[in-house]
C-alpha cells in the first residue's frame, strides 16, 4: 500500500545549530519563557527537551529563587536523559551536575524511593529525578507547602489527565493551588486519544506556551530528507503466511535491511494472539533462524533466512528483570548503526527512547491514542548520517465479514486513517491567515507564508487566538476522533455540513466558553488549515494557484465560502479506496450505513438549496430514499425530515 502522508524537508540544519549558549533552535525558544511560573513545552522527539529544560531549570536555581529541581519521567529507563551533562564548554553558565544519589529511577522498591524523595527535600541537595510513580506515591501525606520555591518538572505531560482518578493530575492541581512551586510541562504532543483533557480550562490557561513543530525539526536536520506514514492490511495472523501468498504480512513489509523497531499488539487488544512471548517467537521466525544470545548483553544474534547474514535483534517484550536489565544497558551504549539491526517492544521503545539509527517504526495493532502514534514515529525521526528516510507503518487487521468484530474492525480502520490525516497536518509547514479587504495593502509582517481569505473571521478573545496559536493540531485530534466525524469523512456527508454543522459542534463541546463569535473563527481557521495543508499551491508567472479538490484557484481569489465547498478529510479516503479490495469498502460502506449520522434542522436547512437544485436537474424528480449514491441518499432524508418540521410546525400553529 503506498504511503498516505509522504513529506520531503529542506535539511536546513536549523534545528540542529547552536547559539552562543549552546542552545539549538527550540531550546533558545524554550529559554525565552524562561521565567514564567507556569510553562508548557510542545516539542515533538528528538528536540532536545531533556535539555531545553536543564538550561531552565539552572536559570531557575541561580536568578529566580527557586531552591530545589525536580524532574518526574514515566519511566526509568527516560531519567538517563537527565543525568549529569556539560553545559558551560558550550557558553552556558553552569553545568547540569544532579547527585547520582538523588537520581531515583534506578532499581528498588516504591518505598525505599519515597524515603529518599522526603529526604531530598529536607536536604541541601537541588536536583532529583524521579519517576512518575514515585511523585505520586511520596505526594501521599505531604504536606504540599514543603514545593514551595521548588521547580516541578513532569516529562511526558500528556501522561496527567483532569479526570478525578488520575492521581498525577491531582498532583499537579494540588501543586498549583496549594504552593508557589513552579512548574515546567514538556510532552511531544498533548492530545490524549480520549475525551479527557490534560488540564481543566481553568488551569490550562495559566500556562505559558511554547509550541515547537514537527515540521521545523525536521526541515532543519542535515541528513533525514523525507518521512513517509503507510498502512498495511492482513487477515489472519499477521506473522502467519497468508493462504493465498507465499509468505505472511510481517513478512511481506519487513525489510532487514532497515534499522527497525517493531511494537507488537497490546496484549488487550483484538489483534493480539495474547501470547507475547509466542509472538516474539514468530517474529524472529519470519528473519531466520537463532544462533545464539550473547551472555553479557542479551542481543539475539539471528541468521537471516534471505541472505545468510547474521542480525542482531534486542528483545525487550521479556519481562525477566535480568535480561530486561542486560539489554536495556546495552541499548543505551549503542555507538554505531551496526550495533543493532531490530528491536522487538511491546510499551517499551516509545517516550524517550533513543535510538538515532532507526529507519522503520513498524507498529502492529491500531492505536487508538494519537499520543502514542506521535511518540513512535518520534522513534525514526532522530536526523542520523545513516539514513535520509525514515518511516512508520501500521499494520492492522482488515475488516472480515465473518468476524464477529467486524464493526471494531472498520472502526480501527478509519481512525487508524484519520490518525495519518493528522500527522499530514502535524508535518507540514504552517501558514498565517489573514482577512483580505479590496483595499488591502502588503503588511510589513507579512511573508510567503501568509494567505489572505476573502469573508475570513478573526478571533476576537485571547482565549480563542491562543487555541488557534497553539491548540490546532489539538482540536482536530479530537474532531478525527469524534464519532460522528469519523462517519462522515469518506465523503457521503456534503463537505459544508462538515465543515459548518459538525466541526462547530465538535468546538462548542471542547471549548464552551467560547461565544458564537470565537467558535465561528475557530471553526474557519480549523478547516482552512486542514484544506490548505492538503491542497498544493503553484506559481505561473507572478500569480499563484491553489489545487483544491481537483480544480484550480487564484490564491487572490479565495473566499470562506470556496473553501468550505470542499471535505478538508477526503484525501487519505481516496487513497484507502484504490488500497483495498471492493469487499473491505463494502464492509466499510455498511457499517457506516448501519450508524447512520442524526439529522439535524441545521444540516436539512443547509441541504434545501441542493435538493431544489437536484430537482431541477433531474425534471422535477426528488432523489430517492432508496438511491445507491449517498448525497441523494442524504437529500431524500433531509426532504423528508423538512416535510415532519414543516408538519409539526403547521399543527404547533394550530
Amino acid at each position: 500500500m503506498p504511503n498516505l502522508v509522504h513529506v520531503t524537508y529542506d535539511q536546513t540544519g536549523k534545528s540542529k545549530s547552536t547559539n552562543a549558549l549552546g542552545m539549538r533552535e527550540m531550546q533558545e525558544k524554550a529559554y525565552a519563557g524562561r521565567t514564567a511560573q507556569y510553562l508548557l513545552l510542545k516539542a515533538p522527539p528528538a528536540s532536545g527537551k531533556s535539555r531545553a529544560l536543564m538550561f531552565i531549570a539552572l536559570d531557575k536555581l541561580k536568578n529566580q529563587g527557586i531552591q530545589k529541581v525536580i524532574v518526574a519521567v514515566p519511566e526509568k529507563s527516560i531519567g538517563a536523559s537527565f543525568g549529569s551533562t556539560e553545559l558551560k564548554k558550550y557558553g552556558f553558565f553552569a553545568d547540569w551536575n544532579p547527585n547520582p544519589k538523588y537520581n531515583l529511577c534506578t532499581p528498588g522498591t516504591e518505598k525505599s524511593k519515597v524515603t529518599a524523595f522526603l529526604n531530598f527535600l529536607e536536604s541541601d541537595e537541588q536536583i532529583l529525578v524521579c519517576t512518575h510513580a514515585t511523585l505520586r506515591f511520596a505526594f501521599e501525606g505531604l504536606d504540599v507547602k514543603k514545593l514551595d520555591d521548588t521547580l516541578v518538572a513532569i516529562d511526558e505531560f500528556h501522561h496527567v489527565s483532569a479526570e478525578c482518578d488520575n492521581i498525577l493530575g491531582q498532583v499537579l492541581k494540588s501543586i498549583m493551588h496549594n504552593s508557589n512551586a513552579h512548574i515546567v510541562a514538556m510532552t511531544g504532543s498533548y492530545f490524549r486519544g480520549d475525551s479527557v483533557p490534560v488540564l481543566m480550562p481553568e488551569d490550562e490557561a495559566k500556562f505559558t506556551k511554547v509550541t515547537y513543530t514537527y515540521y521545523q525539526q525536521l526541515n532543519g536536520y542535515e541528513f533525514l530528507k523525507s518521512l513517509g506514514i503507510g498502512y498495511h492490511f492482513y487477515t489472519g495472523k499477521y506473522f502467519k503466511k497468508h493462504p493465498e501468498k507465499e509468505m505472511s504480512a510481517l513478512a511481506e513489509i519487513l525489510d532487514e535491511n532497515q534499522k527497525t523497531i517493531i511494537h507488537i499488539p497490546s496484549v488487550n487488544s483484538a489483534e493480539s494472539s495474547k501470547e507475547k512471548y509466542e509472538e516474539v517467537n514468530h517474529i524472529i521466525d519470519v528473519l531466520g533462524e537463532l544462533e545464539y544470545q550473547a551472555e553479557e548483553t542479551g542481543v539475539l544474534h539471528i541468521k537471516s533466512h534471505k541472505t545468510g547474514k547474521i542480525l542482531k535483534v534486542a528483545d525487550l517484550v521479556n519481562d525477566n528483570p535480568k535480561s530486561r536489565d542486560k539489554i536495556s544497558a546495552y541499548l543505551r551504549n549503542v555507538k554505531s548503526a551496526d550495533d543493532i539491526d531490530i528491536i522487538i517492544a511491546l510499551g517499551m521503545a516509545k517516550e524517550g527512547f533513543d535510538w538515532p539509527y532507526c529507519q522503520h517504526a513498524l507498529t502492529i495493532g491500531y492505536r487508538g491514542s494519537l499520543t502514542e502514534i506521535i511518540q513512535i514515529i518520534g522513534r525514526a525521526t532522530r536526523d542520523s548520517n545513516n539514513k535520509t528516510h525514515a518511516q512508520f507503518t501500521n499494520l492492522i487487521a482488515q475488516p472480515d465479514a465473518e468476524d464477529e468484530e467486524v464493526k471494531l474492525s472498520v472502526n480501527n480502520m478509519l481512525k487508524a486513517i484519520t490518525a495519518s490525516l493528522l500527522m499530514e497536518q502535524v508535518l507540514a509547514p504552517n501558514w498565517k491567515f489573514k482577512l483580505k479587504k479590496d483595499e488591502d495593502d502588503e503588511d510589513e509582517d507579512e511573508d510567503d507564508n501568509t494567505i489572505k481569505i476573502r469573508g475570513f473571521k478573526l478571533p476576537t478573545s485571547q482565549r480563542a487566538k491562543d487555541i488557534i496559536d497553539t491548540d490546532l493540531n489539538d482540536l482536530k485530534a479530537k474532531i478525527l476522533q469524534d464519532p460522528q466525524m469519523l462517519k462522515a469523512m469518506p465523503g457521503n456527508i456534503e463537505p459544508e455540513v462538515i465543515n459548518t454543522v459538525l466541526i462547530p459542534k465538535i468546538i462548542r463541546e471542547v471549548y464552551p466558553d467560547l461565544d458564537e463569535e470565537d467558535v465561528e473563527a475557530v471553526r474557519q481557521h480549523v478547516v482552512v488549515d486542514s484544506v490548505i495543508k492538503n491542497s498544493t499551491i503553484e506559481e505561473q508567472g507572478d500569480k499563484k494557484f491553489i489545487r483544491m479538490a481537483g480544480s484550480f484557484v487564484n490564491i487572490d481569489d479565495i473566499h470562506i465560502d470556496l473553501i468550505d465547498q470542499v471535505n478538508p478529510f477526503q484525501k487519505a479516503f481516496e487513497i484507502l479506496s484504490k488500497s483495498v479490495t471492493t469487499q473491505v469498502l463494502k464492509l466499510i460502506d455498511e457499517h457506516i450505513q448501519s450508524t447512520k449520522i442524526e439529522m439535524t434542522e441545521e444540516e436539512a436547512i443547509l441541504l434545501w438549496p441542493k435538493i431544489k437544485e437536484w430537482v431541477k436537474n433531474n425534471k422535477g424528480e426528488q432523489p430517492s430514499i432508496q438511491a445507491f449514491d449517498h448525497k441523494e441518499k442524504r437529500m431524500a432524508e433531509a426532504l423528508v425530515f423538512l416535510r415532519e418540521l414543516k408538519r409539526k410546525k403547521t399543527l404547533e400553529n394550530g
